[in-house]
């Protein structure tokens, strides 16, 4: 077989294969790419936030000082907030995740424990795991953390969506969220403008609560587009 001819096999395949992802890509980018709406700070928005927190009950999320859960069958917590620290559980990988000084956290790899630069990437990645997952389950309860700012856009048939801006904390600051509310100021939805998405404006339900031993609602799923999110073995504690 000629080079040319095999040349021209292998850009059809690149071809059939490429092709249509960038189709499907494209499509997503038309259909739901959404540029950040730009609000005020202003007091109103906050009353807005106050409420949402009135719905969720804040009272039992500040009573509750131990939260566990997997997320999406792949990642597991046990987070005693008031104490500023989780166990972080991903395959045979376990650690104890001290948030205010994480360097000092202790890692163990088949319940053996490991020190200097393999530990620390085993930290960086609870870190991460942390940042992200805690947030699928308790974002609506972060809404007045250090630096955020919120703001009121204005919706379709006279609504209004709550948009958080976080300026600082996680691991990407600068993110920013719209809430959805139904007419009790409960979240249905947000909208993300956040740094790890291709995509401006991404829709995530936030429909499916739980009502927790502690009185905490929680979700334990959340729908993105096509893709689900499961949040399980949900526990608290005082």
């Amino acid at each position: 077989m000629s080079t040319k001819k095999i040349l021209k096999i292998c850009g059809g395949i690149i071809v059939f294969l490429t092709l249509p992802t960038l189709l499907f890509f494209g499509y997503l980018y038309v259909r739901y790419d959404e540029d950040l709406p730009q609000g005020t700070p202003t007091k109103e928005a906050d009353i807005v936030a106050k409420k949402m927190l009135d719905a969720l009950d804040y009272k039992a999320y500040q009573k509750t000082s131990y939260i566990e859960w997997t997320f999406n069958k792949r990642h597991h917590f046990k987070w005693t907030k008031n104490a500023d620290f989780c166990e972080v559980y991903w395959k045979n990988v376990r650690v104890d995740l001290q948030l205010n000084a994480p360097n000092t956290s202790k890692v163990l790899v088949n319940d053996a424990h490991i020190t200097g630069e393999e530990a620390q990437e085993y930290i960086d990645k609870a870190v991460e795991y942390f940042n992200n997952d805690s947030f699928w389950i308790v974002a609506p309860y972060k809404v007045f953390d250090a630096g955020t700012t919120r703001s009121l856009i204005p919706l379709e048939d006279n609504k209004e969506g709550l948009l958080i801006t976080y300026a600082s904390g996680g691991s990407t600051p600068g993110d920013s969220y719209m809430w959805l509310l139904d007419k009790d100021y409960k979240p249905t939805a947000f909208k993300m403008w956040v740094s790890i998405l291709p995509l401006d404006g991404l829709e995530a339900s936030w429909s499916n609560w739980t009502t927790t031993e502690t009185g905490l609602q929680l979700p334990q799923s959340h729908q993105l587009i096509f893709m689900g999110l499961e949040i399980t073995d949900i526990k608290t504690g005082f």
